[in-house]
């Protein structure tokens, strides 16, 4: 008898849980900033205000620290064209 309650009482608790999705969430939707989004908008902001120095290095150290967010590689695309763009500077 009592088998057969716990029985009845998991199977309901179960079909009542939420079901957990499989796609991508929406990243529009997050309630807070991963440590690599945080990092990539302070080296924006870094980039912005003319420090160039502190712009890269916060870059090759979100792609460092985490390489497989999303933010790393778009600072390896930021770092690449940065040294595109450094290559045609003459130097001082």
């Amino acid at each position: 008898m009592y088998r057969a309650a716990v029985y009845v009482v998991c199977a309901s608790l179960s079909a009542s849980a939420p079901f957990q999705c499989s796609h991508e969430p929406d990243p529009t939707l997050a309630r807070e900033e991963s440590p690599g989004e945080a990092l990539y908008k302070l080296a924006l902001g870094f980039r912005d205000s003319g420090k160039r120095d502190a712009w890269q290095e916060t870059l090759r150290y979100i792609v460092a620290r985490y390489p497989s967010s999303r933010w790393a590689a778009a600072a390896s695309d930021d770092l690449r064209q940065a040294g595109a763009a450094d290559a045609g500077a003459p130097a001082p």
